[in-house]
């Protein structure tokens, strides 16, 4: 059964094409929910103003785009590529509209800098979590957050990907993992080692010893105290204390080590690994494209830098052993 989107109403002149605008993103293999938030928010604005007919002036843009000067660059960013999207679109089908040019707001960071775990950090973290206690929020805790943090270094996976994972989508017999929809719209196979599968048996064993039910196959795989899914909020601040437990310093909000630090650690700790069973990389790399979701090569090519500039003393061997496969690492 596949999750049912919030239906959401549009109401300003506008409304028919901002609705044509969310269908044919969606068509084209988009999942577009956050832009469809964000339009909710533009067409809120537009039923305040004096606008009767199908246009898009840009003093109007301009207006909606400085409501939020302090937000952060990426936010910014997102509304005027929405509002470019909407107005194009106006303009394909006739209508007057204003396309916001290139280069307008703040620009965004693209730094890619994640905070690499070493193996024995890594084992720390698990650890701590495997002996986090039961609450009486959360009595089970202690069995639900080790199979969690082991998937998101063993696997790479997404924490939403892991904690939206239904009973369904969790084939134990066939030992695959299912990712439904995932960052770029689409599902993907996943198989885990055969260790990991084999704790995943046992996990389903003790939960449904212990809830006395058994699990159906819409539950989430990894409940929550309601039946629900985990909040990511819980999950870092928990991962939080795991840090401040082992002694692992925290350079603060947005700085890291994050929980999404697990699946870079993931990413590169797999390219050391093929590396050490002189694995060829050229032909490995389009697994690991597949493995972690990404669209193309792109996403890919971000670990191996991070590979160059982590071992700088890996990467001329590297080179020379897979011709160069390795890129250079940035230029200060």
């Amino acid at each position: 059964m596949s999750t049912k989107r919030k239906v959401l109403r549009y109401e300003s002149p506008l409304a028919p094409l901002m609705e044509r605008l969310v269908r044919e993103k969606r068509a084209g293999g988009y999942k577009y929910d956050t832009p469809a938030r964000v339009l909710v928010d533009l067409d809120d604005f537009l039923c305040g103003t004096t606008i009767a007919s199908i246009e898009l002036p840009k003093a109007l843009v301009m207006q909606w785009l400085a409501q939020n000067p302090h937000a952060q660059a990426s936010t910014q960013q997102r509304r005027i590529i929405l509002v470019r999207q909407l107005a194009r679109l106006m303009i394909r089908l006739g209508y007057p509209a204003y396309v916001p040019p290139e280069g307008l707001g703040p620009r965004r960071s693209y730094v890619f800098s994640p905070r690499i775990l070493t193996r024995e950090e890594v084992h720390r973290i698990i650890q701590a979590v495997d002996n986090l206690p039961p609450s009486s929020k959360s009595p089970l805790r202690h069995i639900i957050l080790p199979e969690v943090f082991r998937l998101l270094y063993g696997c790479g996976f997404r924490l939403s990907e892991v904690l939206n994972l239904k009973v369904r989508d969790v084939d134990l017999q066939q030992g695959v993992i299912t990712v439904r929809q995932g960052k770029f719209g689409k599902d993907r196979l996943v198989p885990p080692t055969m260790e990991m599968v084999e704790r995943l048996r046992r996990y389903a064993g003790e939960l449904e010893k212990r809830t006395r039910t058994r699990q159906e196959p819409d539950a989430y795989f990894f409940p929550s105290a309601r039946q629900a899914a985990w909040g990511s909020s819980t999950i870092y601040d928990l991962f939080r204390k795991a840090l401040l437990h082992c002694g692992i310093p925290h350079g603060g909000r947005g700085k890291g080590p994050r929980v999404h630090d697990l699946r870079h650690t993931f990413a590169v700790h797999r390219l050391l690994k093929w590396y050490e069973e002189g694995a060829d990389l050229n032909a490995k790399l389009p697994f690991l494209v597949a493995y972690l979701g990404h669209k193309d090569f792109t996403g890919t090519q971000k670990y191996l830098h991070l590979t160059a500039e982590l071992f700088p003393e890996l990467t001329a061997r590297m080179n020379q052993q897979f011709g160069g496969v390795i890129p250079q690492g940035r230029q200060s």
